[in-house]
């Protein structure tokens, strides 16, 4: 017979190491976790404007409706990648692409 471990864990501790050992579990963890973070962090007034966010790589491409807000969101790239990566607990996104 084998024997068990007596530790207790939690069912969010196991699944996190499951997710963690599992590469592309991991990566659709992320893209998930950054559509989130965009949402959360440019709130309900520039969400209503969006169409789709996706990340690839390092990458996170955002579709907008408003050409105008495309325009002014452009200026701040760099604080919306740094409010992001903030949001997510590690430096997941390097360049943001705004169609």
């Amino acid at each position: 017979m084998a024997k068990r471990n007596r530790e207790h864990s939690t069912l969010g501790d196991v699944l996190k190491d499951f997710i963690a050992s599992s590469r592309k579990l991991q990566k659709g963890m992320d893209k998930v976790s950054a559509q989130q973070a965009w949402y959360s962090v440019m709130g309900e007034a520039i969400s209503k404007y969006t169409d789709n966010v996706l990340l690839d790589r390092d990458t996170l491409y955002v579709q907008l409706t408003s050409s105008v807000l495309r325009e002014e969101l452009s200026y701040g790239k760099e604080k919306i990648i740094r409010l992001l990566n903030e949001e997510l607990g590690s430096d997941l996104i390097k360049k943001v692409v705004l169609r």
